[in-house]
């Protein structure tokens, strides 16, 4: 099999299922003629590269793509109904298929990427990333010190960075090719690209499945303090929960005790993501050519925090 690790790896040749797409971070498989598959499943496998600032960079973090594609269940579960709340339509579909003629079953998932890989269902996707803000940080917290404003909607005075905005915020972004940039977009214009009705759909859906997660990290002693969704239509015209959701690379955690007590932005936003590839990135690249190769130390500290998370979220 290849390695994953590697940012330009080809995609793995996998039985039964043919490579059409790879992403930053996923690559997407159809089901190849003649295979147990239907139609209308697609395999979704996480590998173990890690981006930041739009850059697949190397090498990847041991384990991450079993460590995502566990949380991505386990958020798929919760939001089903085991937190308490209403079912929210997603993508999965089962993972086994029966024979034709008989009572036996097949497992769909091929053995090289079993634990990091999901049967999913045929959706036509929309063009938006549902950003959900709940902290002010990252990019947030340098629109609002230069201009007192997130993504153009405009906050009180006074806020710090990591502070808890008034109110979860919906900004939505164009989803970008790969190697481009996603483009922050206005509610309006996101109206635009998918209709008004589908679009305040989304913007609702995505502040409920935040403030539902968000309670559930909270009862663990995390913060979410953002994250972001996609969503995709089904045959029936059911908008869908798709692709990650609620992981370490969608979403930036903290520990909630280290953000009641700290008293500096470091100390009170200690992450459960791949932050510290960011920091350590931003301080060691200038942004231009290729990235430099990631420190063993730097992976090895992320790879703990991906793990970190899972154990603090699901017990």
């Amino acid at each position: 099999m290849t390695d994953a690790s590697s940012p330009s790896a080809a995609p793995a040749d996998l039985p039964g299922w043919t490579h059409v797409y790879s992403g930053k971070v996923r690559d997407l498989y159809r089901p190849a003629e003649g295979g147990p598959a239907p139609a209308e499943r697609m395999l979704v496998v996480a590998s173990d590269r890690v981006s930041a600032f739009d850059h697949v960079l190397s090498p990847g973090i041991p384990g991450k793509g079993e460590l995502l594609t566990t949380l991505s269940l386990w958020w798929f579960d919760q939001l089903s109904g085991a937190d308490g709340g209403r079912r929210i339509p997603n993508h999965l579909a089962a993972t086994h298929a029966l024979v034709a003629g008989s009572d036996d079953a097949v497992d769909l998932v091929p053995a090289a990427v079993v634990g990091r890989a999901m049967i999913v269902r045929t959706l036509d996707m929309l063009p938006i990333e549902c950003v959900v803000r709940g902290y002010l940080t990252g990019s947030g917290w340098k629109e609002y010190v230069a201009e007192g404003t997130v993504c153009g909607i405009p906050l009180p005075a006074g806020l710090q960075d990591g502070d808890r905005l008034p109110e979860p915020l919906f900004t939505p972004a164009y989803k970008a090719p790969l190697g481009e940039h996603d483009e922050n977009i206005s509610f309006a214009r996101a109206e635009e690209l998918v209709g008004a009705e589908r679009a305040a759909q989304l913007r609702d859906l995505s502040l409920e499945i935040y403030r539902r997660a968000a309670a559930t990290a909270e009862a663990k002693g995390l913060i979410l303090a953002d994250t972001k969704f996609e969503f995709g239509v089904d045959a029936d015209g059911v908008l869908t929960l798709a692709d990650e959701v609620l992981t370490s690379d969608s979403s930036r955690y903290w520990d909630a005790a280290a953000w009641a007590r700290g008293t500096t932005p470091a100390e009170r936003m200690a992450s459960f993501d791949k932050q510290i590839v960011r920091d350590w990135l931003a301080a060691a690249w200038n942004g231009r050519g290729t990235p430099p190769e990631l420190p063993a130390e730097i992976v090895e500290r992320t790879a703990a925090k991906y793990r970190e998370l899972l154990e603090k979220l699901t017990d």
